[in-house]
């Protein structure tokens, strides 16, 4: 039997290669006789750069500006032989850099992320991918765009304020200082978020509360955020305010579409394109994946998901193993997931539970591994 374990991240305690890991090592500490490969996965959040140099490439250290303009030093991956570059912008600006009492999509920059991106350019990438989740962010892009070179001022001429604030002060957009080696550059925006740009289920509304936006700010970065989309609809030409995909990472992809050549991607079924995942299902009997928490954002093309899905096409059942179940069974099932398991074994705080992660599990594989020989037996 051929088990392929494609697990993404159990955020807050282990990496995607640390839980594929470690599933294997219970499968394997249960007697199972399988043959076990691993594969780690990610959707464009976190854990995206190591599931794309998981099969080998470079790994790039740069110093650059956190969300609040701090320094400090941030990586990326040159893979296909340099390339394609490809950046998780959270590790540059997101949500994980900052103590929660800092957190302030008003003033938070993707100036960071813009930096990773210029620095790829230099070295001769001809393809970026952009991971997308996990940002601090809701600037709609415009402080990567004043990084790459774009002059987005005031009334009086000044360069605006940096986060979601500085949006209100937009005037004039100047583009003349874009690097013009961006017309040659795929860029491949990795996201799992359909949100338009505006709206309801907008950037602002959906995803500013994660950030640490209250009601009444929430509103300023709705209002802003119309006002920058406006200003590049009337000087540029494009209207991105309902663009699908647009509202990811506080607007940041439709910063990106306003700017460069752009593509919006499903985030994992990339990662599994670029690792051969439907060649590798050959003769598996079984897939393994799993995350921290399942829940209904599980289902909106998350990386179990996308296993699942793709697994099914091609007759293989996908078992997960999850940190939290907080979804019908059902709904998995329905997506693809035969069945979910909860790795917690008994009564314990969300912190003894992420504290304890890698043991909790490696037990649920085990159990797994008895569960599969008592199935193979019969």
């Amino acid at each position: 039997m051929k088990i392929l374990v494609a697990s993404g991240a159990f955020k807050q305690s282990l990496s995607a290669a640390q839980a594929c890991a470690t599933i294997a090592a219970g499968l394997r500490e249960s007697g199972l006789d399988a043959r076990i490969d691993v594969l780690p996965i990610a959707d464009g959040g976190n854990g995206t750069l190591d599931a794309f140099l998981a099969t080998g490439g470079e790994r790039v250290a740069v110093q650059v500006f956190d969300p609040l303009l701090r320094p400090i030093e941030a990586e990326y991956g040159l893979v296909d032989e340099g390339q394609t570059a490809v950046i998780e912008m959270a590790l540059a600006s997101g949500l994980e850099l900052l103590q929660p009492e800092e957190l302030n999509p008003l003033i938070a920059s993707t100036y960071g992320a813009g930096q990773l991106m210029a620095d790829a350019l230099d070295r001769g990438a001809e393809r970026i991918v952009i991971g997308l989740g996990g940002s601090a962010t809701v600037d709609g892009g415009m402080g990567c765009m004043s990084a790459l070179g774009v002059r987005i001022s005031d009334a009086s001429g000044n360069s605006i304020g940096p986060g979601g604030a500085g949006l209100a002060d937009i005037d004039r957009i100047d583009t003349s200082g874009l690097d013009p080696r961006w017309g040659a550059v795929d860029v491949i925006i990795a996201s799992d978020v359909e949100n338009p740009t505006l709206g309801e289920q907008g950037a602002a509304r959906v995803f500013g509360p994660q950030k640490g936006a209250d009601q009444a700010t929430v509103e300023v970065l709705e209002d802003n955020l119309r006002h920058c989309f406006g200003m590049i609809h009337e000087q540029m030409g494009v209207d991105l305010r309902k663009a699908r995909g647009g509202g990811a990472a506080g607007a940041f992809a439709a910063g990106l579409m306003a700017f460069l050549r752009c593509e919006l991607v499903s985030g994992i079924d990339l990662v599994l394109r670029h690792h051969g995942f439907v060649e590798r299902l050959a003769d598996c009997g079984l897939v393994i994946t799993g995350e921290g928490q399942m829940d209904s954002q599980t289902l909106d093309g998350k990386g179990p998901i996308g296993v699942a899905q793709v697994a099914r096409d091609n007759g293989v059942p996908t078992v997960a193993l999850a940190g939290g179940l907080n979804i019908d069974d059902r709904l998995l099932h329905e997506a693809g997931i035969q069945a979910a398991f909860s790795i917690v074994d008994g009564p314990m705080t969300l912190a003894a539970a992420l504290e304890n992660a890698e043991t909790l599990l490696w037990r649920a594989a085990r159990r797994l591994g008895y569960a599969l020989q008592l199935s193979l037996s019969s």
